[in-house]
């Protein structure tokens, strides 16, 4: 295996080695369920679904944990402004996080375990901590001692008297510097009983303890936005480490998705949700746009940026499709040493992405010559690769993919890629004027058809 990923913790290109042969394991931060997903979420979780796919299609068996944090200061103020219990409210929006990743084609998680049901595995972590003398209680709290941990700020390049944990001042806690790992309770939220009194996680604390509970003490790549660098993910670091733990040997980090500058975010409420971007692309075409960006790139989101990708995506999805209707049912064939050497160097989905149209190009002009051979060898080819993607148009997962037409833009997508393979098949035998005539009937019915150096392209003149 020669797949190389950049590594946050060294800022080096280090070539992929598993803690154990033939399997790979995956931590990923996932949500906080506060309210409704936006499309910077789900680009997080896409970019390493794509990674846990060309795992899983270099051989390994792949173990994928993605978190919920289910109790959070956020969720109990957002629940208390809406007049709703706590869980409810994380429950319901945890739901749409999950129709959202389902939508999107994401794989499902081995497990998606829940900070609430984690308590006791997390009291025992505490208890390692302050039996090493890094971790204290205070007034309820416990808290871990950064200046105890002497390789604190590795990951993050933080200097030590710069650290600045964006807590709130608390009765009890020594250094400013330090982290919570348990909060005491206080009157009307939520708690569970501990050594060192009734009270709820701290942030960082419940994702060593579910790692360490699902992967062990070692396990191959966390995964998170790059705006968990600090202070999360090294706070996890620090208190996993701390406690004896080797924890992750590589650290994945994906970019953000911003608008205008700005990192998309409720609080400056720029958030592009999941519903309102699928009103007006189906959800293929949304993950096109996610995917193909490098995932450590920074995405503007803009609707013209957004519109190019849908209009690449469906150049793809003819070309498979009309193949397919051409020379019979298509099976995935092999991927390709250059596409594969694309994702082996740190995921290079543009680089991949680049062969595939490249495919779809050769493939178009066997069509378009009559080589059904040619034809279907390419779209075999392509169809393996878009698999790797999560994209193969012909994929069951899309069958059910919506848009605001939802079933009358699949049906009016079977018909239109019948005419243009009916078309092909004019050109293919030189016989134009039908050809032209199945244009003009399409512009007729308010389809423009452009013919591009990938296949024909179609879409709706008002759209």
């Amino acid at each position: 295996m020669t797949l190389h990923v950049f590594d946050t913790a060294t800022r080096t290109l280090r070539e992929f080695s598993p803690v154990r042969s033939g399997t790979a394991s995956i931590y990923v931060c996932g949500p906080t369920p506060q309210g409704p997903p936006h499309i910077g979420h789900v680009r997080s979780l896409l970019n390493y679904d794509v990674l846990r796919r060309w795992l899983r299609a270099s051989g390994l068996s792949v173990t994928l944990v993605r978190n919920v944090t289910d109790v959070d200061d956020k969720i109990l103020i957002k629940a208390s402004q809406h007049g709703e219990p706590w869980w409810q409210w994380s429950a319901t929006h945890e739901r749409a996080f999950e129709e959202a990743y389902d939508a999107l084609g994401c794989l499902p998680a081995t497990i998606a375990p829940r900070a609430t049901g984690h308590v006791t595995q997390m009291v025992e972590l505490m208890h390692r901590l302050i039996d090493r003398g890094h971790a204290y209680a205070a007034a309820g709290d416990v808290y871990f001692a950064v200046a105890s941990y002497p390789d604190y700020g590795a990951l993050s390049r933080q200097k030590l008297d710069e650290v600045q944990q964006g807590e709130s001042e608390a009765e009890g806690k020594r250094d400013p510097r330090d982290f919570t790992l348990w909060k005491g309770s206080k009157p009307g939220e939520p708690s569970w009983p501990t050594p060192w009194g009734p009270g709820r996680p701290g942030w960082h604390l419940e994702c060593s303890a579910m790692a360490l509970t699902y992967l062990g003490a070692e396990f191959d790549i966390h995964g998170g936005g790059l705006d968990l660098v600090f202070p999360h993910h090294e706070n996890e670091l620090a208190q996993s480490r701390a406690a004896g733990d080797p924890f992750a040997r590589y650290w994945m980090h994906n970019g953000l998705v911003g608008m205008a500058g700005e990192k998309m975010s409720k609080s400056l409420g720029n958030v592009v949700s999941i519903p309102v971007v699928l009103s007006r692309v189906r959800a293929q075409e949304l993950r096109y746009y996610l995917v193909a960006p490098h995932y450590r790139s920074v995405i503007e989101y803009s609707e013209a940026a957004l519109d190019e990708a849908v209009r690449a995506y469906r150049r793809i999805e003819s070309f498979v499709r009309q193949a397919a209707q051409r020379t019979g049912v298509v099976g995935p064939g092999e991927v390709g040493a250059e596409f594969a050497a694309a994702l082996d160097d740190d995921l290079g989905t543009p680089a991949a992405l680049a062969v595939v149209h490249n495919g779809v190009r050769q493939g178009n002009i066997a069509l378009d010559s009559g080589d059904e051979a040619g034809a279907r060898a390419a779209a075999a080819t392509v169809r393996a690769q878009l698999g790797v993607l999560g994209l193969d148009p012909l994929d069951p997962t899309w069958a059910t993919a919506s848009t605001v037409d939802t079933g009358a833009m699949r049906a009016l997508s079977t018909l239109v890629d019948e005419l243009l393979a009916e078309r092909l098949r004019a050109r293919a035998e030189k016989d134009f004027a039908r050809a032209d005539a199945i244009r003009d009937r399409l512009l007729a019915s308010g389809i423009a058809v452009e013919d591009t150096p990938d296949g024909p392209l179609w879409t709706l003149k008002d759209s």
